[in-house]
């Protein structure tokens, strides 16, 4: 048993008692209420949900456990995920025995690569990262516990040993599917490093920097929740409410991120970036800038990367990649219209009026990074996402299997129903 597990074993039983408590206490104090706009506009809003792992307020955006995210820059995807889960920061050697159970268990069976290279060649890269992961359902230990009809008190150990092999093989496996679907030539083995971000960029065959394992770090560690009520993280909460095992929970959340109003948006705002610097034929001035920007609103059209169903502020996560933007890369057309948007755009959609938020998301800066330091295939940005989100995915079905959470059921209404209330 590693450290993650003993320090989880430990802090569960109180935290169902609390659970309990809260219930038998408050079981009937009220949430959120429901009305028939709510019903129609995907449930935005309702507090219905349970999660621990995030938060996200309006006018301050992401925290984890209680740290705002931007106290958080300087820390690795694997701190993050043992934040997650236990509530606490790990110290050094939880690290370090965090590092070393992902480094052992990061072996892809070989039928996964036999899988990827018998997909069509011009597959989108997220149908074959999910593929991948499906195809591994076979090694669940979650599945294999529980036709031994164990205690619903233990389904959180195995549904942890799910997560972590596949959060361990998660590198390997998008790093083979960029070599394979953008003809990088051979796939890379594993070069021996612990560190999960580091052994990511071995395999994708970068060359090493400092400065590119740090942009990656804080990529793979920004994404990495946000709270339940998200299309991905709502989606796998879902099916594992119904005891199905990680693998098939993960997909099943990782498909809904594929999509173009979530995980997509990413590489929609760098297309929509590098239009700009092609139509200009490099970067606009602020004028121009503006006008265009009208132009596009007045033909109905969005700006991409501004706006977010939460949040009234800049998305601290869009901060954190400014911030380092801003410190570490010159000379670039791509990043400088990103940051004259940010200068520009807020108040063209201030002054247009039908923004509810006119502040960039994360999606509005993330892109220009990456494309930066090399990866300038967009199709893959979803599956950096997915990595990333993976942690908290996964952070949360341990979390639901521990706590007991129940088969999730709304109830639906007719549109009958709904006329005649």
């Amino acid at each position: 048993m590693g450290k993650l597990e003993e320090n989880l074993a430990k802090k569960i039983p109180n935290w169902r008692y609390n659970y309990r408590k809260l219930i038998d206490e408050k079981g009937d104090h009220v949430t959120s209420t429901v009305t028939i706009e709510k019903a129609f506009s995907g449930m935005r809003g309702v507090k219905g949900m349970i999660c621990d792992t995030s938060s996200v307020t309006a006018d301050a955006g992401l925290h984890v456990r209680g740290h705002h995210i931007l106290d958080l820059v300087h820390i690795k995807p694997e701190e993050v995920l043992y934040l997650m889960l236990v509530g606490e920061l790990p110290n050094k050697e939880e690290l370090e025995d965090l590092q070393k159970c992902l480094h052992s268990r990061s072996e892809v069976p070989q039928y996964v690569w036999d899988v990827l290279n018998s997909m069509p060649k011009d597959s989108h890269p997220m149908a074959m990262f999910n593929t991948a992961i499906l195809s591994m359902q076979k090694e669940s230990k979650f599945a294999k516990v529980y036709d031994l009809v164990i205690s619903k008190n233990d389904y959180w150990e195995s549904t942890l040993v799910d997560g972590l092999n596949i959060i361990a093989k998660l590198p390997a496996i998008a790093a083979a599917i960029y070599r394979l679907r953008f003809n990088k030539g051979e796939r890379l083995e594993h070069a021996g490093s612990e560190d999960w971000s580091e052994s990511f960029l071995q395999m994708l065959g970068f060359e090493e920097s400092d400065e590119m394992l740090k942009m990656m770090q804080l990529y793979l560690m920004l994404h990495c929740d946000h709270e339940g009520g998200n299309v991905s993280t709502f989606s796998a909460l879902t099916v594992n409410s119904a005891l199905s095992d990680p693998y098939y929970s993960l997909s099943a959340g990782l498909n809904g991120l594929a999509g173009p109003l979530h995980g997509l948006a990413n590489q929609n705002n760098l297309k929509f970036v590098l239009g700009i610097v092609e139509h200009f034929k490099g970067v606009p001035s602020n004028q121009d800038l503006k006008a265009f920007a009208w132009d596009r609103l007045n033909s109905g059209r969005v700006i991409p990367g501004y706006g977010h169903a939460v949040l009234r502020c800049p998305d601290p996560r869009f901060t954190a990649f400014m911030g380092f933007g801003k410190e570490h890369i010159q000379d670039c057309e791509v990043f400088d219209v990103v940051t004259k948007l940010f200068d520009i755009i807020p108040d063209v959609l201030k002054e247009h009026g039908k923004a509810k938020n006119p502040w960039p998301n994360v999606d509005a800066a993330s892109g220009s990074l990456l494309y930066y330091y090399g990866l300038k295939e967009f199709e893959f940005y979803t599956v950096l996402f997915s990595m990333s989100r993976s942690l908290g995915i996964i952070s949360q079905l341990v979390l639901s299997r521990a706590m007991g959470l129940p088969l999730t059921r709304p109830k639906s209404l007719t549109f009958e129903a709904l006329n005649n209330l």
